[in-house]
Protein backbone atom coordinates (compact mmCIF):
# COMPACT_ATOMS: atom_id res chain seq x y z
CA UNK A 1 0.00 0.00 0.00
CA UNK A 2 1.57 2.96 -0.96
CA UNK A 3 1.79 6.34 1.96
CA UNK A 4 -1.05 8.53 -0.17
CA UNK A 5 -3.59 5.81 -0.47
CA UNK A 6 -3.08 5.03 3.57
CA UNK A 7 -3.73 9.04 4.07
CA UNK A 8 -6.45 8.78 2.20
CA UNK A 9 -8.28 6.02 3.17
CA UNK A 10 -8.26 7.34 6.84
CA UNK A 11 -10.60 10.20 6.16
CA UNK A 12 -13.98 9.96 8.00
CA UNK A 13 -17.69 9.43 6.79
CA UNK A 14 -20.44 11.39 8.50
CA UNK A 15 -21.90 7.81 9.33
CA UNK A 16 -19.06 7.85 12.06
CA UNK A 17 -20.93 10.29 13.95
CA UNK A 18 -23.06 8.44 15.49
CA UNK A 19 -25.96 11.43 16.00
CA UNK A 20 -25.53 11.60 12.12
CA UNK A 21 -25.63 7.72 12.17
CA UNK A 22 -28.78 7.47 14.24
CA UNK A 23 -30.76 10.17 12.21
CA UNK A 24 -29.77 9.10 8.46
CA UNK A 25 -31.06 5.12 9.40
CA UNK A 26 -33.80 6.57 11.31
CA UNK A 27 -34.86 8.62 8.64
CA UNK A 28 -34.04 5.39 5.78
CA UNK A 29 -36.32 2.76 8.03
CA UNK A 30 -38.66 5.69 8.12
CA UNK A 31 -38.70 5.90 4.21
CA UNK A 32 -38.88 2.32 3.81
CA UNK A 33 -42.33 1.89 6.36
CA UNK A 34 -44.00 4.33 4.10
CA UNK A 35 -42.62 2.63 1.28
CA UNK A 36 -44.10 -0.87 2.96
CA UNK A 37 -46.97 0.90 2.84
CA UNK A 38 -47.36 1.90 -1.07
CA UNK A 39 -45.98 -1.92 -1.87
CA UNK A 40 -49.26 -2.82 -0.10
CA UNK A 41 -51.21 -0.52 -2.32
CA UNK A 42 -49.59 -1.74 -5.39
CA UNK A 43 -50.29 -5.08 -4.77
CA UNK A 44 -54.39 -4.09 -4.18
CA UNK A 45 -54.45 -2.33 -7.15
CA UNK A 46 -52.73 -5.09 -8.75
CA UNK A 47 -54.77 -7.39 -7.46
CA UNK A 48 -57.98 -5.21 -8.15
CA UNK A 49 -57.19 -5.13 -11.94
CA UNK A 50 -56.71 -8.73 -12.18
CA UNK A 51 -60.60 -8.83 -10.32
CA UNK A 52 -61.73 -6.85 -12.55
CA UNK A 53 -60.63 -8.51 -15.73
CA UNK A 54 -62.93 -11.28 -14.39
CA UNK A 55 -59.89 -13.83 -15.23
CA UNK A 56 -60.59 -17.08 -12.96
CA UNK A 57 -56.75 -17.30 -11.21
CA UNK A 58 -55.91 -19.87 -8.76
CA UNK A 59 -55.15 -19.28 -5.17
CA UNK A 60 -51.70 -19.62 -5.82
CA UNK A 61 -50.71 -17.95 -8.80
CA UNK A 62 -52.84 -14.52 -6.73
CA UNK A 63 -50.33 -15.44 -3.60
CA UNK A 64 -47.32 -15.55 -6.60
CA UNK A 65 -48.29 -12.38 -8.15
CA UNK A 66 -48.44 -10.98 -4.97
CA UNK A 67 -45.41 -11.76 -3.47
CA UNK A 68 -43.61 -11.10 -7.22
CA UNK A 69 -44.79 -7.39 -7.35
CA UNK A 70 -43.96 -6.00 -3.53
CA UNK A 71 -40.66 -7.74 -3.85
CA UNK A 72 -40.20 -5.95 -6.70
CA UNK A 73 -41.69 -2.89 -5.19
CA UNK A 74 -39.56 -3.13 -2.38
CA UNK A 75 -36.22 -4.09 -3.78
CA UNK A 76 -36.57 -0.73 -6.39
CA UNK A 77 -37.57 1.52 -3.34
CA UNK A 78 -35.00 -0.11 -1.23
CA UNK A 79 -32.03 0.46 -3.44
CA UNK A 80 -33.33 4.20 -3.90
CA UNK A 81 -33.55 4.55 -0.22
CA UNK A 82 -29.75 3.92 -0.14
CA UNK A 83 -29.13 6.12 -3.05
CA UNK A 84 -30.49 9.39 -1.28
CA UNK A 85 -29.27 7.56 2.73
CA UNK A 86 -25.53 7.49 0.44
CA UNK A 87 -26.26 10.99 -0.81
CA UNK A 88 -27.51 12.46 2.53
CA UNK A 89 -24.38 11.44 4.51
CA UNK A 90 -21.95 12.50 2.18
CA UNK A 91 -20.71 9.40 1.17
CA UNK A 92 -20.94 10.20 -2.24
CA UNK A 93 -18.52 13.31 -2.40
CA UNK A 94 -15.98 11.27 -0.62
CA UNK A 95 -15.22 9.32 -3.48
CA UNK A 96 -12.30 10.08 -5.40
CA UNK A 97 -12.11 9.84 -9.28
CA UNK A 98 -8.67 7.62 -10.00
CA UNK A 99 -9.08 7.92 -13.78
CA UNK A 100 -9.24 11.95 -13.43
CA UNK A 101 -5.28 11.38 -12.27
CA UNK A 102 -4.56 9.21 -14.84
CA UNK A 103 -5.89 11.87 -17.95
CA UNK A 104 -4.23 14.87 -15.65
CA UNK A 105 -1.11 12.52 -16.29
CA UNK A 106 -1.56 12.18 -20.19
CA UNK A 107 -1.95 15.97 -20.33
CA UNK A 108 -5.86 15.57 -21.37
CA UNK A 109 -8.51 16.61 -19.88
Amino acid sequence: MFLGQKKEMARKTALDDPRIAAAAWARFRRLMRWMALGGAACVLAVLGVLYWMDTPMPLHMVIATSIGVWCTFMLGTGLMSLLFLSSGTGHDEQIEDLLKREMDRDGKD
